[in-house]
Formats: C-alpha cells, structure tokens, sequence
C-alpha cells in the first residue's frame, strides 16, 4: 500500500455512517498513486477514502441530492448547520426524530441538518427509502447527534476545494483522464442481483449499470485516469473487469447485519488500473 502525496495534509474522519462504508478500507490501507492531481468519486457516501487522502482537488458526485446537499451545506455553512444540530442533540427523543424524518424542509440548511440527524439516530446509520422517495428507516439506539470535539469547520476545510455535484457516475467518469485518481465504490449489484446493497435506495443500481460503469472506467483508463474500483467478490463482477483490470481479493467482517451473529467475515474485490 502506498500513501498519496499532493495532499492537504490534514485528515478528518467521515461524518456520515453508510451501507458498504469503507472505513475497514483506510484501517487496511488505501492502495492509491502516490501523487494525486485529482482525486474523483462518482459515489460518494461518506466519503472515507478522500477523508483519509485529503487531496488537494477534487470531483465528488453522486445521483443521492440529499446526500449531496449535505456535503455542499457543511462546506459552505459549517457552522449554521452546527448550531441547528445542536438543537436537535437536545430535543433528541422517539417523538422529534418521527416528527423530523415526516418533515422535509425548502430550506437547504435545514434539509442537511435534517439528513445528518436521521443518519446519525436512525437504526444503523442506515439510509433507505422507499418507491416514492421518502426516508423510511425506524429510529436507532443512539442518541448521540454531536459527537465530543466535533467541529463542521474541520470537514469544510476538507471540502473547500471539492467540486461537488449531484450527478450520474457516467457523466462523472466521462470527465477524467490523465492526472486523476479515480476511487470507485459501486452499490454491490451482482449479475442475479442476489446483493442486499440495492435495497437502500429507490434507485436500483442494476447489473445494467454494472456493465455501464465497466465501459465508461475503461474509456477513463484509455485517458489515462488511474483507478481504483471496489466490488462485491462475485464470479460475475470478476468476469466483468477480467479483461483490463488488476484483481485481489481483501477481507473485511461485514457490519450491516443487526445482531452481531451475523456479521461474519467476508471479501471485497478491489480493481486496478493504470497504477
């Protein structure tokens, strides 16, 4: 494993919990180039993988606009959605978090510090909605929606130099070449979509999709982008990537399940291109 340089040199620990999360990633350690002009993720999620980097530029994306309504908000007004947190931390109960989660305020601020709440009580940090996009996950055991020493300002300035947009990940890719590292953490859609990650949101990643994304890492690695792409370790993801691609196998224990009986060890596929 080798670290990037071309970074801020100030790493800050991801804000958000996220289905298929890739903290046992940076615990492992990050297989990334060792300069970095441009750091791209078309997934964002929480983000852990450029928290650890830090780079000095870079292009976050996701299709999720809450989501991506969250990162631009804690950029740009760390300190407002802080104090709105605050409030929450205090009114913290059965009652406010239901009367939260019906609620979806205009308000862009409001709506982050309403996203953050909800992940950070929700029943394992978990964000799922159903058909018609509303955010269904029942209330969790924590309570906690400040962490001790927490301060939004840190992660601002992390984020101050990210372009970040909501967008589909061809549209992101399509946009890379030569000078950009590329970390790519697809919902783990395999061929029979027998993967539990899809159901977390309305919008099915499918294997079609899959296959999409292999194509348009392909036309970015032709650019010159060097690339780093996690997967589910499945027979068909690795035929996918076979022709092109670097492959190896990481074990990670599997933190999604509810009672600690289930997470169980399991693997990962990581891809490589161009490094």
């Amino acid at each position: 494993m080798t670290s990037a340089s071309g970074q801020t040199g100030r790493a800050t620990q991801p804000f958000l919990k996220w289905a298929g999360g890739k903290r046992w990633l940076v615990a492992q350690g990050i297989l990334a180039p060792s300069h970095i002009e441009r750091m791209v993720e078309p997934f964002l999620g929480s983000a852990a993988v450029f928290f650890s980097l830090s780079p000095k530029r870079a292009l976050l994306a996701d299709v999720n606009a809450e989501l991506i309504n969250l990162y631009q908000v804690i950029r740009s007004s760390p300190k407002e959605l802080q104090i709105i947190l605050k409030e929450y931390h205090a009114s913290h109960s059965k009652e406010h978090y239901y009367k939260v989660r019906q609620e979806v305020p205009i308000d862009c601020t409001m709506r982050a510090a309403r996203t953050l709440y909800l992940n950070r009580t929700c029943w394992n940090g978990l964000y799922r909605v159903n058909k018609k996009g509303v955010f269904n996950v029942p209330i969790g055991t924590k309570s906690s929606v400040l962490f001790d020493g927490e301060d939004f300002t840190d992660y601002a300035r992390v984020l101050e130099s990210a372009d970040i947009r909501c967008q589909d990940f061809e549209v992101t890719l399509d946009c890379c070449g030569s000078g950009d590292f590329l970390f790519v953490d697809p919902p783990y859609t395999v061929k029979h979509n027998i993967n539990g990650f899809v159901k977390y949101d309305e919008n099915i990643f499918s294997w079609d999709d899959q296959v999409r994304l292999a194509y348009a890492l392909r036309r970015a690695g032709k650019r010159g982008a060097q690339i780093l792409v996690t997967n589910a370790d499945h027979e068909s993801i690795r035929e996918l990537y076979d022709a092109d691609f670097n492959y190896r196998s990481a074990s990670r224990k599997s933190v999604l399940a509810g009672s600690s009986v289930h997470r169980v060890g399991t693997t990962e596929a990581l891809f490589t291109l161009n490094m």
